[in-house]
């Protein structure tokens, strides 16, 4: 009987310690949220190419500028609720256009829709001051906003830029690092062949382009490759007439086309490769000339478009 009062007692102690610990582990949870919650509270100062700008947290709403921060802002795990137009695509570039599906669009790069954007009620917009200079104040006055300076060859200050204001910066520096690890690959399997002089040509409708300072040419450049010495410039690019095909040899060509679905560019590229003085350069006698997708090498600007650029330089340079 005595042994039964004892072993009651005990079952109740541990039946009353079980609480305590249930009712410190919800406090624990409590306790957790609430941190969590302030941390998503949290207002952030970034600066940026036209000042300062504050955000609370972690931003929902976002909306994007141009085709590098649509771009980023999807490799980074967020899909905006509008975004400007693809320069080409309906309405965006096939490759994105699955993870775009619902979003706004909210005009195009070089001139967006304030009152579309507005009605978004975005919590974030980005843009770039190149582009949108002369918005800022009417699009700050709708939400934070954040400019990069330009775009294009700073692509790599422009992801980084774009995860502040996303709150997601450590997921950028892990998507860096494994940019870093694909480079550096790249160049091990490229070995004693990392002296290609690399030529890229781009088509337009009437205009026949050569890169020197873009998107494509920083990633070549980053890549431990070489350029022919005529197309290492600061400049953009350069407007080709027919006696400076010489300018466009190299060990190897890639060819960009940018066809807006008019076949303008594509029939001014036949034009092009099948002239006399163009059959005459070493790159196309060494039949080393590659046609690449205009998307991924100039028109994307992010970190989606210089991974499938990457993969088209191993594909091409690394086993030949």
């Amino acid at each position: 009987m005595r042994l039964g009062r004892i072993q009651k007692r005990i079952m109740a102690a541990m039946l009353a310690f079980g609480l305590l610990i249930t009712a410190g582990c919800g406090a624990n949870s409590a306790d957790q949220k609430s941190s969590e919650n302030k941390e998503n509270e949290k207002e952030r100062v970034v600066k940026h190419a036209v000042g300062e700008t504050k955000i609370k947290g972690t931003p929902k709403r976002v909306v994007t500028l141009t085709n590098d921060a649509t771009d980023n802002t999807l490799a980074l795990g967020v899909k905006p609720v509008g975004a400007v137009k693809s320069w080409i695509g309906d309405p965006y570039y096939d490759f994105i256009s699955d993870d775009m599906k619902g979003v706004k669009v909210v005009g195009e790069e070089v001139q967006p829709n304030l009152e579309a954007i507005a009605a978004l009620k975005p919590d974030l917009i980005i843009g770039s001051k190149v582009r949108h200079e002369k918005i800022y104040k009417q699009l700050s006055g709708i939400a934070p906003t954040v400019y990069t300076e330009t775009v294009g060859h700073v692509w790599k200050d422009n992801f980084k830029l774009h995860a502040k204001a996303l709150n997601k910066e450590e997921e950028a520096d892990k998507q860096l690092e494994n940019w870093d690890k694909k480079i550096a690959d790249f160049k091990k399997k490229m070995g004693d062949k990392l002296d290609t002089k690399v030529s890229i040509i781009r088509f337009l409708p009437g205009v026949v382009r050569i890169h020197h300072n873009g998107f494509p040419d920083a990633i070549v450049k980053e890549a431990g490759l070489d350029r022919p010495k005529v197309q290492k410039k600061e400049e953009h690019s350069s407007e080709v007439t027919e006696e400076r095909i010489p300018d466009m040899d190299g060990d190897v060509m890639f060819v960009l086309t940018m066809e807006a679905g008019d076949g303008k560019a594509t029939k001014l590229e036949k034009e092009w490769m099948n002239k006399p003085l163009f059959k005459k350069l070493d790159v196309v006698k060494k039949d080393r000339v590659y046609k690449v997708n205009d998307i991924y090498w100039n028109l994307s600007g992010g970190i989606q478009g210089a991974n499938r650029m990457l993969d088209d330089l191993e594909k091409h340079l690394a086993k030949k």
